[in-house]
């Protein structure tokens, strides 16, 4: 078996097979727009919604009174009294529940606290969402044992930050290649290997460790001083500045067999599940960026004056304040729409948590860009050096560069639709998995054809027409019905497309990245779509015509784009672009480099830090 075929196998083995319960995007993948999975969003209790109220409002009086955000960014670490003041509040225990000292709170307050702190201060809002989306709490959750959990929960509750330890120096998103190993020792596990790039890392009392336990790969509790772990070394990156990352080596290390979450052989299930939710932080940051890029875009569109006119007025400047201010919305709709969800506990929702983190890490970073262009040369320079010579010292530079990451944090954008796929085409693949699976036996071919004929011979026909091509559908949402009918006939022109691609590329289908990376594209604005309309309807009632504005325009410029993608499914040029690149990575190309100087320290592409002191540290 090749390398590529164990690699999948493992994350086939690792993913949720079963689709228990319903799932908005799922359907919308297949052509069928189920607007009431959605609408209205699932309510939450008024006990709840009040603590979540107040939780927030007391999060946003400390960022104002103690924490300085300036600060953080010139001295590149988080102080110990923010970290033990947020602990205080019990913002490291935001949704572990009560009964094990958290606040419990629901998912929606959890991303609305995250969306404040992300605005005000993005390393703050890494150091709490790494903490509580991927570190010891959601997977205690979801898969550890009640002894863990008392044991566990209380102290991430109270303030002792927890790390997630999955990517090694060669390891990135093919988990096949992990080569740290636990091997099992009487009552304990035995743990060696390297850990890259964990965030929380050097200031972590408790870790989630995966392990290769025998040929799969297991997830341990692991305390951060345990004898044998040494920090390597903190990293320092182009943004986020403040967090604590690291390199961290296990030798030798002890952890009894009682902190294995779930059994042996679950760590990537246990990993993949936890996302589904803990994904939802990265959407609820990138809001607060996008909503804060409004107030700026505003302030200065109407500050600044530039042939008679304010720079907002003209033309050039003014589509990019409506950009920023529709997709901010847009996007505030995608985070509470998919926390709500979470919280209503009645929906699937590992695609539209994977479309959030895609959509809004892409959008958000879109967004500051356009705020870094309209505010010139003061959109590039630093707010340390705009305030030193007298003017406001806004951070636009730094946010465009803190947000950067997210587009790779928690899976790339590339794999993040690679991962949205497979679940978008699953049951495709369910009925008609071994007619395109090159390695299928005839018989196995057979009777795959018989069951992808009977599945076709229903579903095909439930494309051709729909509500959409009914003027009067979703008259309920007023002026954006328009939009929501766009969404379900471009639903169902998707998922003929898809077809389309299975049935011409057959089992090659999966290596065609770019053509399902658009569809993908399209899901995600479609999903968008839907949720900036389902916001604007519920917001009208205290806010009037506005939010329908803003929605009406998100609309406009995403149907925009949808057309593009749409065209460009069938008129591209990937053959030729994957072709050129395989002769640029074969040399072809080399005389492009000559007249250049490269100013990269020398050093291995992949490797390791060797000698060195343990710079792992503890609040204090």
């Amino acid at each position: 078996m090749s390398e590529y075929a164990k690699a999948r196998e493992l994350g086939e083995q690792a993913r949720e097979q079963e689709w228990t319960r319903p799932s908005f995007a799922k359907q919308l993948f297949l052509g069928d727009l189920r607007l009431g999975l959605v609408h209205p969003a699932p309510a939450l209790p008024e006990e709840a919604t009040k603590r979540g109220e107040e939780f927030v409002r007391a999060v946003r009086r400390y960022l104002d009174a103690h924490v300085d955000p300036a600060r953080i960014e010139r001295e590149g670490v988080i102080p110990d009294d923010v970290v033990k003041g947020l602990a205080g509040l019990g913002a490291f225990g935001i949704t572990i529940g009560e009964e094990y000292g958290g606040l419990g709170l629901p998912y929606l307050y959890y991303c609305r606290a995250l969306m404040l702190i992300g605005s005000y201060c993005p390393a703050l809002a890494t150091l709490l969402s790494a903490h509580q989306s991927i570190g010891v709490p959601q997977p205690l959750k979801l898969f550890g044992s009640e002894e863990q959990k008392r044991e566990f929960l209380p102290r991430c509750a109270r303030g002792e930050i927890s790390a997630f330890l999955l990517t090694e120096p060669d390891v990135g998103s093919d988990p096949a290649r992990l080569s740290t190993t636990a091997v099992r020792d009487g009552d304990a596990y035995v743990l060696d290997g390297v850990k890259l790039w964990t965030t929380n890392g050097v200031v972590a009392d408790l870790l989630v460790v995966m392990a290769r336990t025998g040929k799969k790969i297991s997830a341990f509790v692991v305390e951060g001083d345990s004898p044998g772990i040494t920090v390597k070394r903190r990293n320092a990156f182009m943004g986020l500045r403040g967090i604590e990352n690291g390199v961290t080596e296990f030798s030798q290390v002890r952890v009894p067999a009682r902190n294995l979450i779930g059994r042996e052989g679950e760590g990537l299930k246990i990993a993949l599940t936890t996302l589904n939710t803990g994904r939802l932080s990265l959407p609820a940051s990138c809001a607060g960026h996008a909503k804060w890029a409004v107030k700026i875009a505003r302030e200065w569109g109407n500050a600044r004056v530039q042939w008679g006119r304010k720079v907002g007025e003209h033309e050039a400047v003014a589509t990019k304040i409506a950009f920023i201010a529709a997709t901010a919305y847009a996007l505030e709709a995608v985070s509470d729409l998919t926390a709500r969800l979470a919280d209503g506990e009645g929906s699937d929702i590992r695609i539209e948590a994977a479309l959030a983190k895609l959509y809004s890490t892409e959008m958000s970073y879109q967004v500051l860009d356009e705020l870094v262009q309209i505010r010139g040369g003061r959109g590039y320079e630093t707010a340390e050096s705009l305030a030193a010579r007298g003017e406001r010292g806004v951070p636009a530079e730094q946010m465009l560069r803190d947000t950067r990451i997210n587009r790779i944090f928690e899976g790339s954008s590339e794999i993040m639709r690679l991962l949205i796929t497979r679940e978008a085409v699953d049951a495709h693949l369910t009925v008609a998995g071994e007619l395109i699976n090159p390695d299928a036996s005839r018989q196995e071919r057979t009777q795959a054809l018989k069951r992808a004929g009977r599945f076709y011979a229903r579903w095909l026909p439930s494309l051709v027409t729909g509500a959409g091509q009914l003027p009067t559908a979703y008259a309920g949402f007023g002026p954006l019905a328009t939009h929501l009918r766009f969404v379900e006939r471009t639903s169902r022109k998707v998922a003929r497309s898809t077809f389309y691609g299975m049935s011409r590329w057959q089992g090659g289908l999966e290596h065609k990245q770019a053509f399902l990376g658009r569809i993908v594209d399209i899901g995600a604005e479609l999903f968008a779509m839907t949720a900036v309309c389902v916001k604007a309807d519920e917001d009208s009632g205290d806010l009037g015509r506005r939010p329908q504005e803003l929605a009406d325009t998100f609309c406009r410029q995403a149907r925009r784009r949808v057309d593009t993608l749409l065209s460009r499914l069938w008129d591209n040029s990937d053959d030729h672009d994957v072709r050129l690149a395989r002769y640029v990575l074969d040399g072809r190309y080399t005389f492009l480099e000559e007249g250049i100087l490269d100013p990269s320290i020398e050093g291995p592409w992949i490797g390791a830090p060797e000698g060195g002191e343990n710079v792992r540290r503890k609040i204090l």
